[in-house]
C-alpha cells in the first residue's frame, strides 16, 4: 500500500512492516519496522533522506519516537546505514545495534564518508547521501556472533555472516523463524517476480567480497530451515531452497568469469615468454583490470542507446 505521504509500505504477518526507503529509485531499499508489544525496532535505515519516511510511517502506525527500542543495521554500507545518525537523533530511547567491525565507522563516519566521496565525487555523494551524522558512542551496542536482543516477546539473534562484507551480520527473528539478511542472501527485486517465483542474484562489494565465505554464510542461514528472508533489496521472499541454490550458482558464475579472465591473461603472458611470477603479474595489472571492468560496464550500459 501507499501511505498518505506517498510512501510505499508492505505489511507482513508477524508484526513486520517493509518501508520503501526511497533510495535512488522506488522499491530498491527496504527498511523494516518490527512491532512487538509496546515497543518497536528499525532494521536497516537507508540514507539520510530516508529518515523522514521512517518517522512518518512510525507516526502513521500510532507509535511515538520514544517507543523505538533498537535501530539495527546489518552492515555499514551507506544504502543500509547512511541515515543511522540522523535517525538516532530523533529516537530518544533507541540503542544502535551494529557489527563489531562496523561500530567505529558509525561513531566516527569520517573515513566512511571520505572513501565514498572518493568513489562518487562530492556532488553525487551530497545528492545521494548528504552529510553523515555520527551515532553517539554511548548509544552504540556491539553485537557479537550469537548475541541475542529481546523486543517484547520476540528474540533477535545476531549471526556473523561474512562474504559480502566482513562487517556483516544477519538477524534471526524468533517469532517468524525468518532472517533479516541484508545483502548476504542476495538481491531480489519484486519487479522481476513471475509465475516462476522470485528472481534472485548475488551482490558483491569492491573490497571485501569473499565467495567461499558468502556461500558458507548462506548455508548457515538455511541450517535452521527458515520460513522467509527479509531482504534489504527488496522485501520478503520464500521458496528458500530454490533461492539458496540460485544464490550459490550465481556466486559460482561470478567467480568463473573472473577466473577465466585471469587465467586467459596469464596464459597469453606465458605464451609471450613472460617469466615473472604470477603474483607479480597480477600486481602489475591490478589497476588496469579495474579500469577494464569499468570500461566493460560502461559499454554494457550504453551499447543500445
Amino acid at each position: 500500500m501507499v501511505t498518505d505521504n506517498h510512501i510505499s509500505v508492505t505489511e507482513y504477518d508477524g508484526g513486520i512492516v517493509a518501508i520503501d526507503a526511497g533510495f535512488v529509485r522506488e522499491h530498491m531499499v527496504a527498511c523494516y519496522l518490527v512491532e512487538a508489544g509496546s515497543e518497536v525496532a528499525f532494521i536497516e535505515v537507508g540514507a539520510n533522506a530516508s529518515t523522514p519516511r521512517l518517522m512518518s510511517v512510525l507516526e502513521e502506525r500510532g507509535w511515538q519516537p520514544a517507543d523505538v527500542r533498537y535501530v539495527i543495521v546489518t552492515h555499514v554500507h551507506l544504502d543500509h546505514a547512511g541515515g543511522a545518525g540522523s535517525l538516532m537523533q530523533l529516537l530518544p530511547n533507541a540503542t544502535f545495534l551494529v557489527h563489531p567491525y562496523g561500530a567505529r565507522h558509525m561513531i566516527d563516519p569520517s573515513r566512511l564518508e571520505a572513501g565514498a566521496r572518493a568513489v562518487y565525487g562530492d556532488e553525487s555523494f551530497d545528492r545521494i547521501y548528504g552529510k553523515l551524522i555520527p551515532v553517539a558512542a554511548e548509544r552504540v551496542q556491539v553485537m557479537e556472533d550469537g548475541d541475542v536482543a529481546r523486543l517484547g516477546e520476540r528474540k533477535f539473534q545476531f549471526i556473523d555472516t561474512p562474504g559480502h562484507a566482513r562487517h556483516h551480520f544477519c538477524v534471526h527473528d524468533s517469532q517468524t523463524n525468518s532472517w533479516f539478511s541484508g545483502d548476504t542472501f542476495g538481491l531480489s527485486y519484486r519487479e522481476f517476480d513471475t509465475d516462476n517465483g522470485a528472481f534472485l542474484f548475488p551482490t558483491t562489494t569492491p573490497i571485501q567480497f569473499d565467495p567461499v565465505a558468502l556461500k558458507n554464510s548462506v548455508k548457515m542461514l538455511m541450517a535452521n530451515h527458515p520460513e522467509f528472508m527479509y531482504l534489504t533489496h527488496f522485501g520478503r521472499v520464500g521458496d528458500l531452497q530454490r533461492l539458496a541454490a540460485a544464490m550459490g550458482h550465481g556466486v559460482d558464475r561470478l567467480v568463473a568469469i573472473g577466473e577465466k579472465y585471469q587465467h586467459d591473461t596469464q596464459r597469453r603472458q606465458k605464451d609471450h615468454g613472460v617469466t615473472l611470477p604470477d603474483e607479480t603479474c597480477i600486481r602489475l595489472l591490478e589497476s588496469d583490470v579495474v579500469l577494464n571492468t569499468q570500461g566493460i560496464e560502461f559499454w554494457l550500459d550504453h551499447r543500445n542507446r
